[in-house]
């Protein structure tokens, strides 16, 4: 069972590094393919590579969003943040109880404490963040016993991969 499961997450994980603008294949964008592509290129040169991915209970993928801040010039505009939004509109609801958010980087604390208040069940992350994560980095917003929802979390899942693509986008 473990290794199905790990699996299945590392599946999401490569889903989560595409969306981010680092992985291969196109990202879902409206108009061609060719300015699909584009297009990602451009948004992965504006800001941190940051990818997420929401999937319902049955494993349905609901929402995908990518770091928007330097686009929109709005702060809150985090990968995470923005699926959420986006699959509280599909599944017509703010609860996303049963539903696994993947992430590629260690959510912040504003990210955690979003995903806690939505009620996502479980957290999927590949990298790290030592400066700003939240779920055990520097915080762990998302396991507090003072908070009414605490999800089941996964960590370091295609972390090298995660890392690198992050790596990459400093340099």
């Amino acid at each position: 069972m473990m290794t199905g499961r790990r699996q299945q997450h590392e599946a999401w994980m490569r889903r989560a590094l595409e969306v981010s603008g680092t992985g291969p294949g196109d990202l879902g964008a409206v108009g061609p393919a060719g300015d699909a592509a584009d297009r990602a290129r451009e948004v992965a040169a504006e800001d941190v590579p940051v990818g997420a991915v929401i999937y319902g209970p049955d494993g349905t993928e609901l929402a995908t969003a990518r770091n928007e801040r330097e686009r929109t010039g709005d702060p809150t505009a985090h990968a995470e943040v923005l699926a959420l939004r986006r699959a509280a509109s599909v599944v017509g609801a703010w609860r996303l109880t049963g539903c696994t958010l993947v992430v590629t980087l260690e959510p912040c604390t504003m990210c955690a404490g979003a995903l806690v208040l939505a009620r996502i069940s479980t957290l999927v992350f590949g990298a790290w963040e030592p400066k700003t994560g939240a779920v055990g980095s520097l915080w762990d917003v998302v396991r507090d016993r003072r908070l009414n929802h605490r999800p089941e979390v996964y960590g370091g899942v295609l972390e090298a991969e995660c890392a690198a693509a992050l790596r990459a986008f400093f340099r």
